[in-house]
């Protein structure tokens, strides 16, 4: 009698965890250690410092030395070009089918990357996904279960559906920090991220959105960390008038991607942007234009919305 010889299982997907690092000293060590407590196997690190000015440099080489024999890594230090450039560099240099987005305050919590690869390969046509994050300070200490609704207040149904996350990504964007799945081959097909932009992720995930390529999971898949010099946090006038604008050249420059009702619903948007711009100018008369123009299109999204669903319940 031959004993049967068993089968070997399939290898799985490699995940290459990518870290954009500026002038986050404090934090860099935490976000480098996340990677190695998450359990799954199949990963590597891809590391660009982008050119900052305090001690980041020294200790991600540090943390190199230390656990270079634990992860695969490829780190390089290089002048400041934005985060944007930054990724699409990052992406560029990642060997993994798999692109882990990362951010060098934040951390990944153990099990969100088996979370995340088990969705994406049981759905196929789903180019990216998205989980939910925990919410801590400077100091780790929790302030939030749950990024998405106890932050953002967003509505975690309308995720359960391709109609849905359209609504949120375009009306709610909902997502604290770096809590995405993405397959390589998808920046092929959106073109990575726009280099042009200070905050990227939007636009990115308007492009995305409107393939239908965004699944969701309701799992905690990293920590996000609010702290004294987060980005899209900023307090500054000026910078938040920045940010704003911005975003609203993001949603008219999107708006051609989308069929209606979802193309009226993002000019609404651009319009409601422009009202919060108008109010951090103290331009109050136009403040009003803008919110009477932003109703009047989500009133006309929603009956082109009630429209076309009549007419699919029909066929």
């Amino acid at each position: 009698m031959v004993a049967a010889i068993p089968m070997s299982a399939p290898a799985l997907p490699l995940v290459s965890v990518l870290i954009p690092a500026f002038n986050h000293e404090r934090f860099i060590e935490r976000c480098l250690d996340s990677v190695l407590e998450d359990p799954y196997p199949a990963k590597e690190l891809v590391i660009i410092d982008d050119g900052s000015t305090d001690g980041t440099a020294a200790r991600i080489d540090a943390w190199i030395a230390r656990h270079r024999h634990e992860i695969p890594v490829e780190y390089v230090y290089r002048d400041n070009r934005g985060i944007a450039a930054t990724l699409n560099e990052l992406a560029a240099r990642a060997r993994g089918e798999f692109l882990r987005l990362g951010a060098s305050d934040d951390y990944l919590l153990p099990g969100g990357l088996a979370a995340m690869v088990d969705y994406l390969s049981a759905h196929a046509r789903k180019w990216a996904v998205i989980g939910d994050s925990m919410v801590v300070d400077q100091d780790g200490r929790k302030l939030h279960e749950s990024g998405m609704r106890d932050l953002h207040r967003a509505d975690k149904r309308l995720y359960a559906s391709d109609e849905g996350i359209r609504l949120a990504v375009i009306t709610q964007w909902a997502i604290g920090g770096p809590v995405a799945l993405v397959r390589k081959r998808a920046l092929e097909t959106v073109a990575g991220w726009s280099e042009s932009l200070r905050i990227d992720d939007w636009d990115f995930f308007l492009r995305l959105a409107a393939h239908d390529a965004i699944g969701f999971i309701d799992v905690n898949v990293c920590a996000y960390r609010i702290h004294g010099t987060n980005l899209s946090r900023t307090r500054d006038g000026r910078a938040r008038v920045l940010n704003l604008l911005e975003a609203q050249n993001v949603a008219m420059r999107r708006e051609c991607l989308f069929q209606e009702p979802y193309r009226t619903l993002l000019r609404a948007q651009s319009h409601y942007l422009g009202a919060k711009i108008a109010f951090l100018q103290r331009r109050f008369a136009s403040v009003a234009v803008h919110m009477v123009v932003y109703l009047s299109l989500v009133a006309t999204s929603r009956i082109k919305l009630r429209t076309a669903l009549h007419l699919a319940e029909g066929a």
